[in-house]
């Protein structure tokens, strides 16, 4: 019986050794096609700026073509649905901002096909961008203290513009007047141009901006820059305080983006793509592209860009539930 047995125990490790040995070669070849980045906003977009000045050095670190292709629609449903649909092998990419992630599922999870926790896996953050709160030239609102003693005053006669419903700008607005206790009227504009013309031309005493678009206006003397939404003074505006500074404890509102893949992406290949963008994210010319646009690079691991989201998933749906937001 032992020769049978042996000859049966050898035939199995034959079987065994090159399946295993395959199973290696395929995780150690990774990649070896092209790679897919779907972005969800159109071209020229902050996150397609930042995803086009790492594709160099990701390329480069891969060894393969890094493809971006803009897929924009539904507040970021349409893309990052599609990255929830694609094979869990590493070839298929999203560029995901806040919202989609943290934002709408707690507004209108009937509009979405996938899940944002269970259907995705993290990779790592790419950038933050911060906000700033300003009054027009206007308005006598020179500062956070002037602005919540008139709100008291004048409950809901004050009003704030910001980009547009269910935008981190709205809730920036909206996480704003629950700290400081007061009422505001919150106008929604179709982005943040529209915005910044009704504050610059004080037919709006007040608006939540984005940075970019209004850091050469705060400069000129045509906004006063009232206090900025991170928990730090940003490096774009380090003589304006925090809202945090201000007394509006713990105050942390900021508009941000990373990289997500297919819920099941094998671990290695998830700790390998991290590594690549990672490291993507320490290149100077990166850093300076990326700061151009008045955000910051937020690399990160993946399992602490998983545990983000989940934080901000919560913090935005407490603040969206207490507040009423609805969506459009």
């Amino acid at each position: 019986m032992f020769p049978s047995v042996w000859r049966a125990l050898v035939g199995t490790v034959v079987v065994v050794l090159p399946l295993a040995f395959s199973a290696i070669e395929t995780a150690n070849a990774y990649p070896d096609q092209p790679i897919k980045i779907i972005v969800t906003f159109p071209p020229g977009g902050s996150s397609d700026i930042v995803i086009r000045a790492l594709q160099p050095a990701l390329s480069e670190m891969l060894r393969q073509p890094i493809v971006i292709e803009n897929r924009a629609g539904a507040g970021g449903n349409i893309g990052i649905g599609a990255v929830a649909q694609a094979a869990p092998d590493g070839y298929t990419l999203g560029v995901a901002a806040a919202g989609v992630l943290t934002v709408n599922p707690h507004l209108n999870r009937a509009a979405m096909s996938f899940d944002p926790i269970k259907d995705l896996t993290p990779v790592t953050l790419l950038a933050e961008i911060p906000f700033v709160l300003v009054s027009s030239q206007q308005s006598a609102i020179g500062s956070v203290a002037d602005l919540i003693a008139k709100a008291k005053a004048q409950p809901q006669g004050l009003s704030v513009g910001h980009g547009g419903n269910g935008t981190a700008m709205h809730l920036t607005s909206a996480l704003f007047a629950q700290k400081a206790g007061v009422g505001l009227q919150l106008i929604a504009y179709r982005g943040t141009a529209p915005a910044t013309t009704d504050v610059l031309a004080g037919h709006i005493p007040l608006a939540v901006l984005d940075i970019p678009a209004s850091k050469q206006l705060i400069g000129d003397g045509k906004l006063k820059a009232l206090g900025v939404s991170a928990a730090r003074r940003v490096v774009f505006l380090p003589d304006v305080p925090t809202l945090a500074e201000q007394g509006l404890s713990e105050f942390e509102s900021v508009g941000w983006f990373g990289v997500v893949a297919p819920a099941g992406t094998p671990p290695d290949i998830v700790h390998l793509l991290n590594a690549a963008f990672v490291k993507a994210l320490s290149d100077p010319a990166a850093i300076e592209k990326i700061r151009a646009l008045g955000a910051e690079p937020k690399p990160s691991s993946a399992e602490a860009f998983a545990k983000f989201i989940q934080g901000e998933s919560v913090k935005w749906g407490k603040l969206i539930a207490e507040a009423g937001i609805k969506a459009e």
